[in-house]
């Protein structure tokens, strides 16, 4: 079958990325192929343990926090900025994490996870102290690089220690917490809402992370020691002075292309959010500026990483990998579809549905569990199938009708167990398509290139939730006030103007009263176009899935290079030979 052949140019790619030049910027790849061989049972099990730890208090940020930004927004009477400041967050996540990806490679893994700690901790502390909304946003931005890393080095060091058969499946489970968190967490934040306030909410993250983070730290700077000791990891003595070294880790980091790339995607998103809000909109020539400049630099980007760039954030090889291009653009559409309709999905169930608080916790986290549960039923099909691409267009089928069916299920008067299902099967798609996309991805290149590949992939993925954002804000901002002032033509433009701005305000509004009702009316209706956005942008990844290819997922640590994860040559048929024969090695089981 044409899909089960490798694309001449994946090979070609991998094969051309061999330079001993590459070889110098991945000090922290071959830092850890030396440290896997000196984990035995015990240290491994500390890992895999501290890896859990860490996956935990990451749920369980996850699965909290999202919530109070609403409230800390509305107690400085700044509801309508969420879109603005999730805009700015995701940027930050999407440029953060070939930042991190590249620290791991040229630094390690530990060094990596060291500077996250120090990200996560400033930022909560900004946030739970913010004197107003924008000490908020900024603490928001602060944090982001921390969060970011989390994610991305887990996902790292997942690909550094397991094969790809069993891939799919470990990093599936690493979500697992995020089922027990989304009802624990459920419950802390409605408690922490109702008790000691958002503050603190975000603020005891600044004790609890650094207190799960320090043994996955430790055991990763203990194994990086006794490989070093051991005279696995022999340390290349760098030459000239201070401020030479330090030129010549931001060439390696390439400074110079994530600013571009960052200030690009910056000025060509905010601007959809800020517009309404400022003064004459559009036609503020700050607003067509940044755009202008934003969308200018795109070329600018791609002609640095192409042509100057000595260590490119997004080299040529990667640009001419199908599987790495497509999973980029399923995650990117994927994501802005998601965000389309989840941004203000959360401020929608308070005011619209006649739930408590802890049950409208419930209902926004129902996606995520379901999308934790699918993940690791995706990991056990990839287990023992050894091919992921039918399994991606099965998710990305199912969470495109979970979509479409949120268009109905969005009212008032819409029965429960219909809004509840559009959310499940979202959940259940998203779950089947992050994990073999990624999987794919990761198949298609050389362990050296695995770090940066991942985060380009999520990089991409994050900047279509951050267009996804923008766009929610931009539909928010510029038809709420219009339905509101339509709903509600007996309420002054004063009043309002409040309702728009805080959901405290509405929540304070009784259930059957006509400002109350009113107001449910203008959410209802901006809803509808959300999430008919939504389900136009959840198109193309189906459409796109269909050309992936269908790397066999073996015993090595990836599927063009036929190496075990401690560098060394393995006795399976490689990447390239696998992927023209549909027949699975001699030496491995049945695919």
């Amino acid at each position: 079958m044409s899909d089960e052949k490798s694309p001449v140019r994946d090979i070609e790619s991998s094969r051309s990325s061999r330079t001993s030049d590459e070889d110098l910027a991945h000090e922290g790849v071959r830092t850890v192929e030396a440290t896997h061989k000196v984990f035995g049972k015990y240290s491994k099990w500390a890992l895999f343990i501290s890896l859990g730890l860490a996956a935990y208090i990451y749920s369980l940020d996850g699965t909290t926090t999202w919530s109070y930004l609403s409230f800390a927004t509305s107690s400085f009477g700044g509801h309508a900025l969420i879109s603005t400041i999730q805009t700015a967050q995701s940027i930050i996540v999407a440029v953060g994490k070939p930042v991190i990806a590249k620290i791991a490679d040229v630094k390690s893994r530990g060094a990596a996870y060291v500077l996250v700690l120090i990200f996560y901790v400033i930022g909560y502390i900004v946030i739970a102290a913010a004197p107003r909304v924008q000490a908020i946003a900024g603490g928001m931005v602060i944090y982001s690089m921390g969060y970011t890393g989390l994610q991305l080095l887990t996902q790292i060091i997942i690909a550094d220690i397991t094969t790809l058969k069993w891939r799919g499946l470990v990093s599936a489970l690493m979500s697992l917490p995020f089922v027990i968190n989304a009802f624990v967490g459920s419950n802390i934040s409605a408690n922490i809402l109702t008790g000691a306030g958002w503050r603190w909410g975000y603020g005891m993250f600044a004790i609890l992370v650094p207190a799960a983070l320090l043994p996955l730290i430790i055991t990763l700077l203990w194994a990086q020691w006794k490989a070093k000791k051991q005279g696995l990891i022999v340390k290349v003595e760098r030459e000239g002075t201070v401020v030479q070294k330090v030129v010549e880790d931001a060439v390696k980091l390439d400074v110079l292309g994530l600013t571009i790339l960052g200030t690009s995607v910056a000025l060509i998103l905010l601007p959809l959010t800020l517009a309404e809000t400022a003064d004459n909109g559009w036609k503020n020539p700050s607003m067509i500026a940044m755009e202008v400049i934003g969308i200018l630099l795109l070329p600018v980007f791609f002609f640095y990483s192409s042509k100057l760039a000595k260590y490119p954030v997004v080299p040529k090889r990667f640009l001419l990998n199908r599987t790495v291009v497509l999973a980029a653009l399923i995650g990117a559409f994927d994501f802005t579809s998601f965000y389309l309709s989840f941004t203000y999905l959360y401020s929608f169930v308070v005011i619209v549905k006649p739930w408590p608080l802890l049950h409208s916790n419930y209902f926004v986290q129902s996606q995520t569990v379901t999308l934790t549960v699918f993940a690791i039923v995706a990991g056990i099909i990839l287990r023992f199938v050894r091919r992921y691409k039918y399994v991606l267009i099965a998710g990305l089928s199912i969470r495109l009708l979970g979509a479409g069916l949120m268009i109905h299920s969005r009212g008032a008067n819409a029965s429960d167990a219909e809004v509840v299902w559009s959310q499940l099967l979202q959940g259940i798609g998203g779950g089947m398509a992050a994990v073999t996309s990624q999987v794919g991805a990761q198949a298609s290149v050389k362990h050296a290139d695995t770090a940066m590949v991942t985060a380009v992939v999520l990089l991409c993925t994050e900047i279509g939730g951050a267009i996804g954002s923008a766009i929610a804000g931009s539909i928010w901002t510029s038809m709420m006030p219009k339905q509101l002032a339509e709903h509600l033509p007996f309420v002054d433009a004063a009043t309002r103007a409040e309702l728009f701005g805080s959901l405290y305000v509405v929540a304070a509004q009784p259930r059957g009263s006509p400002i109350r009702e009113g107001v449910i009316l203008a959410y209802d209706e901006v809803m509808k176009w959300l999430c008919i956005a939504a389900t136009i942008f959840a198109i193309p990844p189906l459409l796109i899935s269909l050309f992936m290819p269908n790397w066999y997922l073996g015993d090595a640590q990836n599927a063009v290079e036929g190496v075990n994860l401690a560098g060394q040559a393995v006795d399976e048929v490689t990447g390239e030979e696998k992927n023209r024969n549909a027949s699975p090695p001699v030496t491995s089981e049945k695919a």
